[in-house]
């Protein structure tokens, strides 16, 4: 089911790790950014947008990710935009033929079977220099960055000021670093915070990749706990982050993903 949380501006919370799709409303149809993740939820999203009697004009993926990758043939055959630099992380990662069959092991098992691949990926890149999405709607930036994923992209609507996070700012997910080849990955995710906060004082409206939508207040708290946490990874410190220490029931395992980030950034066991 879609919410609307600012004016034009729609969300449908995923089952899966609480996955956030963002519908844009423009002039002659609308913007669709992350959309999924599971098969039923994905032919719901469709069905939502046309009762609201617009087609779909474009989509676009926030980061190279395969849960932020897929799509569903129910919304139509609009252009799929994502960054540069994020296409090029597609092609490298799923042009064989057995990306999909790779991607397939990946997911979690009990989520696996109603998980679409078949349009996985289907993305153009933007121009490297592009600074807004092109469409027919209401002016979004794109705030671009290398922290959590090659090219990803914030976005931020102006007429409304929502900020569209991609996966950063979550209340249930710690920050996940590019730990991928990335030479500095706790100097990309400061930066990428930091063009994050220079953009706040504009914001009304915060959603995150995965999680609660929040409003201005929390888009300064969760700036100031993302990079507290980012700081103390990098002085290879207890972060005494709620998200690690006292998460809520099924969301155990992100202590698991900060141990793991942890070992791989101080060749720690």
């Amino acid at each position: 089911m879609l919410t609307q949380v600012a004016r034009g501006v729609l969300v449908h919370t995923s089952e899966f790790c609480r996955s956030n799709a963002v519908v844009v409303q423009g002039a002659d149809g609308v913007l669709v950014i992350d959309p999924g993740v599971l098969e039923g939820e994905l032919t719901c999203l469709a069905s939502d947008i046309r009762e609201l009697g617009q087609p779909v004009a474009a989509g676009f993926s926030t980061h190279p990710h395969w849960d932020h990758l897929l799509w569903h043939r129910e919304l139509g055959d609009a252009p799929r935009h994502i960054t540069a630099v994020g296409e090029g992380t597609v092609r490298a990662r799923l042009s064989d033929d057995g990306a999909r069959a790779r991607v397939a092991t990946m997911l979690p098992p009990e989520f696996a079977d109603r998980i679409p691949l078949d349009l996985l990926g289907l993305v153009t890149g933007l121009p490297a220099d592009a600074t807004e999405i092109p469409w027919d709607g209401p002016t979004i930036r794109i705030v671009e960055h290398q922290g959590h994923a090659p090219g990803h992209a914030a976005l931020l609507i102006d007429d409304v000021g929502v900020l569209v996070a991609g996966d950063m700012l979550s209340d249930v997910l710690v920050p996940m670093l590019n730990l991928m080849g990335a030479p500095e990955p706790l100097d990309d995710y400061l930066a990428g915070l930091q063009l994050l906060e220079n953009v706040a004082r504009d914001v009304a409206v915060l959603i995150p990749g995965h999680g609660a939508v929040g409003g201005a207040d929390d888009v300064r708290s969760r700036i100031d706990r993302d990079r507290a946490y980012v700081q103390a990874l990098r002085a290879d410190r207890d972060p005494s982050d709620p998200r690690v220490e006292a998460a809520e029931a099924g969301w155990e395992w992100v202590a698991g993903v900060h141990e793991n980030q942890r070992r791989q950034l101080t060749g720690g066991s």
